[in-house]
């Protein structure tokens, strides 16, 4: 089948590879280059990286609302179009330029977590479960009818980012199934009036807020891993938390108590014990390397307002 691919992050790679072996990429439509790094030098994305691998056409439209996509796109003549968190919506002269339309893969059991952070949001709000779901698209964000749906547990210590690698493989499972059995496979209707939305994160959104459960904290350190990360301001300035688990026990939240011969962090409800943090400006570490460094006694307060960057 001749398929032009839409996709941008690493997210989006395994699904392009199981295009390349089993059909006809004509093109692959990916976000411009950005900014990245120290020097903030212009960086392709890794869909650009793998489709210069394989010598295929790339297109890099800053907006596809603008004028004059549909024909750009045309030219290539696909049957299919296939959408891998791509990064824009999709008007409605692009998503009609394939004759058998536009299938989405989205990492969410819709109508759930429609939006740009599935993973991160289902992991923050304490699922148990999320999945794969591929449709065929509309004009809507995330509202187009179902194909197939693939559902699995989300493991009690994942992160967002180990999560995801485990969903782009099963996406990329998923897609070619859905492309086999199109010509038959019926279109289902979601219930919209389940559906919940997962925005697109915010650097705001890592900051610790110590009044709330260490459980809802540990899910939040889970679901912003490995980005933006969660964050909160200790004695010795700006720590972002990678790991923590919840402990039974209380506390003032956001001062630290003595938990046997750890110390731990108060919270709403529970403690909370970081595992890995990552001072400003310095590597990731052990909790215990990190107390002994900056020589903390309890009583110590963290999560005084600090200023999202």
């Amino acid at each position: 089948m001749r398929v032009l691919f839409y996709g941008t992050p690493a997210f989006a790679l395994p699904t392009l590879r199981a295009l390349l072996a089993r059909h006809t990429v004509v093109a692959v439509v990916t976000q411009p280059d950005r900014p990245a790094g120290r020097g903030r030098q212009p960086r392709a994305s890794p869909v650009k990286e793998l489709a210069r691998s394989y010598d295929l056409p790339v297109v890099q439209p800053e907006r596809l609302r603008d004028p004059g996509w549909a024909e750009r796109l045309r030219v290539f003549e696909p049957e299919v179009a296939v959408v891998a968190a791509f990064g824009q919506i999709l008007p409605r002269g692009v998503l009609e330029v394939p004759a058998r339309g536009s299938i989405n893969v989205h990492a969410s059991l819709l109508p759930r977590y429609r939006g740009a952070a599935p993973v991160a949001w289902a992991i923050i709000r304490g699922e148990r479960e999320t999945g794969i779901t591929t449709f065929m698209m509309d004009e809507g964000m995330d509202t187009g009818p179902i194909l197939l749906q693939r559902a699995v547990a989300i493991g009690p210590e994942e992160t967002a980012g180990e999560l995801a690698a485990r969903l782009a493989d099963l996406g990329a499972m998923l897609l070619l199934e859905t492309l086999e059995g199109l010509p038959t496979l019926s279109p289902t209707p979601q219930a919209h009036e389940a559906a919940t939305l997962a925005p697109r994160l915010r650097k705001e959104d890592g900051l610790l807020d110590w009044t709330h459960p260490a459980v809802e904290l540990v899910a939040r350190v889970r679901g912003l891993n490995p980005w933006p990360g969660a964050q909160t301001q200790s004695p010795t300035g700006r720590l972002l938390v990678w790991r923590a688990r919840a402990l039974e026990g209380s506390g003032e939240p956001g001062v630290l108590t003595a938990v046997g011969p750890t110390l731990a962090v108060g919270a709403g409800a529970g403690l909370l014990e970081p595992v890995e943090v990552q001072p400003e400006n310095r590597r990731a570490m052990a909790w215990e390397t990190f107390l002994r460094g900056a020589r903390l006694r309890p009583g110590a307060a963290f999560g005084a307002p600090i200023r999202a960057r």
